[in-house]
């Protein structure tokens, strides 16, 4: 097992210091010193020696709390949540102390349990009020437990506490950014910026929030990307020589390397799982680097497909470099660009000949080191080109491959044809939902008077949050009544909601993707507007690639005329509801065999190109 959040736990380990404000440290035959030297160990990263050593003051006194406590970080940074449980709670029952709470809520957090770490951050505060960063880990449970409204305000007090505190600014703009309030976000990630100038996160937390907003500049964003790459990049010592001759591998398999946070049941995911099981081994061997543990159902499914699967959650960017670097891989995808979970900083190493960014990012990385972006024509046309730094490479059809759900759910009966009435839909994040798109789908609702809008995201299950969407509608005449919403549900419910809309409206500059190919395959179609970039492209690719450009509107008028003139027609959305399926089955945005042919041609024409490229080749 990888030593996941190694790097934060190591944090988490109390400098010598801490100890003067001890009372029960002095044991007759386990000095201070024992502790001390274990302590320096453990910041060193001598897990094993610490380990021996708190063991040894344990055997002589079994309730020493300090002891316990430590011990339980280095259960924690060996993943064994369990055991770092039982150890820090025992600890707590023999004194209850502030760091202590902190460190069982960093461990709860781990193991994915967010209201439960975030009670133990409370407890820590309680015990010590003024806990900067307490409250800041406080808001990152509450954040992922869903209630974005709390940990802003937890984000608050850290900073109020300390008013420097970059990573507490630089995590009030993620809740921000799901609270839809993208200029307040975007504020908070440049003060995090300015803070704490040498840390990649916050700069790409940044560029991933820019997307949102309606006033992007594709432009600025390349100027900002190329700083990230500029900080990344002066700190990297890139490789220059491989494991294998370029030459070596024309005509023989590929050995290509993943690098995501998402190999589980997340859109990255779901886009790669049908296609991964017909990757043809004899051309390309994949080898897995999660940037993360947490594995699931989805993850289970694809990980055989892989002849590697190697953690690097725990290990620094020259050490996952040189991992990579010392496997041999020939090409290394990026499949996270600037969402969360990446590991961009280590393509600057450049530990494989050929770089690629596929398919969990929508523009450019703004790294060198990275060579491509595998898009297609749609995403990437070529009056376009100048929005990247990376080459485009175009595959035939869309760049998507849509894996079905496993689940056995059909489409049901066009829902108007009941209710008297059309309903649209849209499932997804609030922070696509920016004024401009509050005003387009406002006139479409006017325009069809019995119209229902049903809006299903995670932070409605907030009812603050559903109110303020629904005042939000209101400065555009359209009363509640009329609106329906709903928060998250496990994954077979949110599915199923699919069968009370009868169509789908996609937003704008930030479409639906996973949403788009979710809603035709329950046989619910979905209405896209043309963008400009790449990212406001990915619904025009997907609709293309499942024989539906007719539902592809030019401007905001088209949009609002096809909406209306869809609406007016349920003939038309009855035999849709009854046929999408089987077409979109039938169409290349299902047909995982092509795909993977089409994956596999790629990766295998830029790698003659980058020997062809490579110094000294024939001319």
């Amino acid at each position: 097992m990888c030593d996941a959040g190694l790097r934060a736990v190591a944090r988490s380990v109390p400098n010598s210091r801490w100890l003067t404000t001890m009372t029960d440290l002095t044991l007759s035959d386990s000095p201070v010193a024992t502790i001390e030297a274990a302590l320096a160990h453990h910041q060193a990263d001598r897990l094993e020696e610490a380990e021996t050593l708190y063991r040894r003051i344990l055997d002589a006194e079994p309730r020493h709390a300090d002891a316990l406590h430590l011990l339980g970080l280095i259960g924690h940074q060996y993943g064994r949540y369990h055991e770092a449980t039982e150890l820090i709670m025992a600890a707590i029952e023999i004194k209850p102390d502030a760091t202590y709470y902190y460190n069982l809520g960093n461990v709860m957090q781990a193991n994915n349990r967010p209201a439960a770490a975030a009670e133990c951050f409370r407890l820590a505060i309680e015990l010590r009020p003024g806990y900067v960063d307490a409250y800041n880990n406080l808001g990152n449970a509450q954040r992922l437990a869903g209630h974005a409204r709390e940990a802003v305000d937890a984000f608050c007090q850290a900073i109020a506490l300390q008013p420097d505190h970059g990573q507490a600014y630089n995590n009030l703009g993620n809740a921000l950014l799901d609270l839809n309030e993208i200029p307040a976000a975007l504020e908070a990630y440049q003060h995090a910026v300015a803070l704490r100038p040498e840390l990649p996160e916050p700069r790409s937390n940044l560029l991933f929030a820019y997307h949102y907003s309606d006033a992007f500049d594709p432009h600025a964003y390349l100027d900002e990307a190329a700083r990230f790459d500029a900080l990344v990049t002066q700190r990297a010592q890139p490789y220059s020589t491989w494991q294998v001759d370029l030459g070596a591998r024309i005509g023989r398999p590929l050995r290509v390397g993943i690098v995501s946070g998402d190999l589980k049941a997340h859109p990255v995911g779901y886009f790669i799982e049908g296609m991964l099981a017909h990757v043809k081994r004899e051309r390309i061997e994949l080898h897995a680097y999660p940037t993360r543990e947490i594995e699931d159902d989805v993850t289970a499914r694809i990980k055989p497909r892989f002849a590697s699967w190697t953690c690097i959650a725990g290990l620094d960017d020259a050490a996952a470099a040189a991992r990579i670097h010392d496997d041999g891989i020939d090409v290394l995808i990026d499949a996270s660009g600037h969402t969360i979970h990446n590991r961009l900083p280590l393509f600057a190493w450049k530990p494989a000949p050929l770089q690629v960014s596929w398919p969990g990012y929508f523009a450019s990385t703004g790294m060198r080191a990275i060579d491509y972006v595998l898009g297609d024509r749609h995403v990437m046309p070529a009056d376009e080109a100048a929005h990247f730094v990376e080459r485009a490479w175009h595959l035939p059809d869309s760049y998507l491959c849509f894996t079905p759900p496993a689940v056995e759910l059909d489409g049901g009966p066009l829902p108007m044809l009941a209710n008297g009435y059309p309903t649209f839909g849209y499932f997804g994040k609030l922070a696509k939902l920016t004024d401009h798109v509050i005003d387009v789908w406002s006139r479409v609702l006017r325009d069809v008077p019995n119209a229902r809008l049903f809006v299903k995201a995670p932070h409605l299950d907030d009812p603050r949050e559903q109110d303020a969407l629904a005042a939000r509608f209101a400065a555009h005449g359209i009363d509640a009544a009329r609106l329906l919403f709903e928060g998250r549900s496990p994954r077979d419910e949110y599915l199923a909601a699919y069968r009370r809309v009868d169509l789908m409206l996609s937003p704008f500059p930030y479409p639906g993707g996973t949403t788009t190919a979710e809603a035709l395959w329950m046989g619910v179609p979905v209405l896209g507007r043309r963008g400009a970039r790449f990212l406001s492209h990915i619904c025009e690719s997907l609709l293309q690639a499942a024989r539906l450009p007719e539902w592809i509107a030019d401007d905001d008028d088209a949009y609002v005329a096809k909406a209306v003139a869809f609406a007016r027609n349920p003939a038309e959305l009855a035999v849709l509801r009854t046929t999408l399926r089987a077409q979109v089955l039938a169409s290349p945005l299902c047909d995982a065999p092509r795909f993977a042919r089409h994956f596999e041609e790629a990766l295998h024409e830029m790698w003659v190109r980058r020997v062809d490229a490579a110094p000294g080749a024939a001319a």
